[in-house]
């Protein structure tokens, strides 16, 4: 399935303007919202719809949910991806503080 199937172009061919999202950066985030419609690992449907390793895809979303116009194209789903985060890095946070002690 291509990502162009979500409903995520907006058929005009248009490019945002400067400081919004690109239709790459969109199809990123309505992936991520949606990943688990997908037969398979999601790491594969990475693989495929994206063309890039999981690691590289994962960084590319750590660094767009920190930014103010994904916040604005999908605000449930940027925080819930912050929250997450901010868990994950307080678990790593205190088992690092715990082998240490």
């Amino acid at each position: 399935m291509s990502i162009a199937a979500l409903g995520t172009s907006t058929g005009d061919g248009a490019e945002p303007p400067s400081g919004d999202l690109d239709a790459h950066e969109r199809e990123i985030l309505d992936f991520e919202r949606q990943w688990w419609k997908y037969a398979g690992a999601k790491e594969q449907a990475i693989r495929d719809l994206f063309d890039m390793p999981a690691t590289r895809y994962y960084q590319v979303l750590n660094a767009l949910i920190d930014r103010p116009e994904a916040l604005a194209h999908d605000p449930m789903l940027v925080k819930r991806l912050r929250r997450l985060r901010s868990t994950r890095q307080r678990a790593r946070s205190v088992r690092r503080h715990e082998a240490e002690g």
